[in-house]
């Protein structure tokens, strides 16, 4: 006969399922609700959970993530409206003011919309750049003293030794 889930059992169940689905540690509702954090992890694994409580919980975070990002569309509106108030006050120094802080509005609204992410890459061929060619030629030659050295840089940046 199977076990019986002790978290399933347990008097203060919705409030364990509710902490489990907002991302409480296993650890913290183990000690508030005196259980193992081993049954909470296999209540949690073992699709114990609700799914209209999972559902709603997702609900609840996308009608947060809308409100958001609403939000950061109205600031970015404000923005702009301040610094062309300023601008047609003629007053340039708010005004540019008022264009970074625009540009920082645009900037945060990217990043919540996924459009913008930080982890970006450039790549830079440097091959036939003649500042490129000075630089090699001076650190092989300047490793001519050191052969395994030298060997090792020819390796490196692509060419035989």
């Amino acid at each position: 006969m199977p076990q019986l889930c002790s978290v399933c059992q347990h008097p203060q169940r919705e409030k364990i399922d509710g902490d489990i689905i907002s991302g409480v540690s296993l650890r913290n509702i183990a000690e508030q609700c005196s259980v193992s954090t081993t049954a909470l992890h296999r209540h949690k694994s073992g699709g114990h959970i609700p799914q209209s409580l999972t559902l709603a919980h997702e609900a609840k975070e996308v009608a947060h993530a809308n409100t958001l990002l609403q939000q950061v569309k109205d600031l970015v509106k404000k923005a702009c409206g301040l610094t062309d108030r300023a601008e047609h006050a003629g007053d340039l120094r708010t005004a540019l003011s008022g264009v970074r802080e625009v540009r920082g509005c645009l900037e945060l609204l990217a990043r919540v919309t996924g459009e913008l992410q930080s982890n970006t890459t450039v790549n830079i061929a440097i091959v036939k750049n003649p500042e490129w060619i000075a630089l090699r030629t001076k650190i092989i030659s300047a490793l001519q003293p050191h052969p395994a050295a030298r060997s090792a840089v020819l390796q490196a940046i692509g060419e035989e030794s």
